[in-house]
């Protein structure tokens, strides 16, 4: 087992003394090509190429003397320190972190990153990064290989985002560009990089074109402004910000109740990296609170007036809804592949359709039994397990009198 195993960020500047003492004393240095190639490595050591980080850890596991690793900005942010801590290695780790690679890309942007989100990128990923970047108006993108600028911009057609891209930060090639999403594809960017995703306004797919490229440095429409918070990623308490969720129809100027809509969000679960279709959007109450909880949300509503009233309900509540002005289900063929579904109103040729498209879960509701069954038949053919509810609400007023009454079958679809 090795004796010692000091893990060192490299961030471009020239390395600490514990850091340099570290290297003059290893028997090893494990670190990727630009790494073993610093002049800092000593001429004498065992050297291993980083590939896989857990073939290289159970190798350094083994050898007998004093290990150093060398990573960029800080290894224990995504990066080989959790590898390295395995317990079966049963390895003592030093880190020395440098600046990790997201900080200095927000450096360089001369941004604020405490309201950020951070993912990372790879092929398996790629689709929730995506999401998360349609969410969110300031996320970092840790890329990889084959899930890079380029990737991630195709996966973004047709929402509107600045991207900062940062080359080989903290080398001599650094490079930092600033492009508009729809334009990042057209290039052919090097490896390794960061990529700020900035921006976003709560926009209708049948829209004109925005008048000007919001700058990346520009504050967030709609965004309530502060100075500072208490935690990382978007303050769950800022000013604005409606404790709760399943709001009173009131609240979004529509006549759903509220209680048919908190068992349907129930069902779906919309989380952070989801994309949520809300097809038959209405008054967009679905869509925002889903897009409350992280998810990325596209609404689909064939009414123009009403892609008017969820874009201002969306942008109220401060949060991004992607509006697609359109009639189910032709206008669903070109949309990006979703995690779970809302049907507003029961239709079982949309049923149909959607369930082609294999999410996880689809819910909707119906007026009739018979609507109900249409739907239920849609679902299963279509290689859905069933939920079947009926749910009855009623609204009273504050003399205990029956003000409101809705009965409504709630369908929920989980695939197979």
């Amino acid at each position: 087992m090795a004796d010692r195993v000091t893990v060192i960020g490299w961030d471009g500047t020239p390395p600490s003394d514990p850091a340099r003492a570290a290297l003059s004393a290893a028997t090893l240095v494990a670190g990727t090509r630009h790494h073993l190639a610093l002049p800092y490595v000593p001429a004498g050591a065992e050297q291993i190429v980083l590939g896989s980080i857990e073939i290289a850890a159970r190798r350094i596991a083994k050898h007998r003397g004093t290990a150093v690793v060398l990573a960029d900005g800080d290894p224990g942010f995504f990066g080989v320190v959790r590898a390295l801590r395995a317990p079966e290695l049963g390895l003592e780790i030093e880190v020395l972190p440098g600046v990790s690679a997201v900080a200095q890309a927000f450096a360089r942007a001369g941004m604020p990153w405490d309201d950020a989100r951070v993912v990372v990128a790879t092929r398996r990923s790629l689709r929730r990064a995506v999401n998360v970047c349609r969410a969110y108006p300031k996320v970092a993108v840790l890329t990889s290989p084959g899930a890079g600028p380029a990737e991630l911009a195709l996966l973004l057609t047709g929402v509107h985002r600045t991207f900062v891209i940062c080359e080989a930060l903290g080398t001599d090639s650094e490079q930092v560009t600033v492009l508009t999403s729809d334009k990042v594809a057209d290039h052919i960017w090097r490896d390794p990089n960061v990529v700020l995703v900035i921006g976003g306004t709560t926009s209708s797919a049948s829209s004109a074109a925005p008048s000007r490229s919001l700058r990346w440095g520009d504050p967030q429409p709609g965004a309530a402004s502060r100075v500072g918070g208490w935690i990382a990623g978007r303050d769950p308490g800022f000013p604005g910000d409606v404790r709760g969720w399943a709001l009173p129809s009131g609240e979004y100027g529509g006549d759903v109740p509220a209680q048919v809509r908190a068992l349907q969000l129930a069902r779906l679960g919309p989380r952070t990296g989801d994309l949520v279709w809300d097809i038959g959007a209405a008054d967009g109450a679905v869509a925002v609170e889903a897009a409350r909880f992280g998810a990325a949300v596209i609404a689909v509503e064939r009414d123009s007036d009403a892609c008017d009233w969820i874009t201002a309900a969306a942008r109220g509540h401060g949060v991004q809804v992607h509006v697609v002005h359109g009639t189910a289900p032709q206008v669903l063929e070109d949309l990006p592949e979703p995690d779970v579904i809302r049907i507003g109103t029961a239709d079982a040729a949309v049923t149909a359709a959607c369930a082609a498209r294999r999410p996880e879960r689809i819910v909707t509701s119906a007026a009739n039994r018979d609507q109900a069954e249409a739907v239920t038949r849609a679902l299963e053919e279509g290689g859905y397990d069933v939920e079947r509810s009926l749910v009855q609400s009623v609204e009273l007023g504050s003399d205990w009198t029956e003000r409101a009454r809705a009965v409504t079958f709630v369908l929920s679809g989980t695939r197979r």
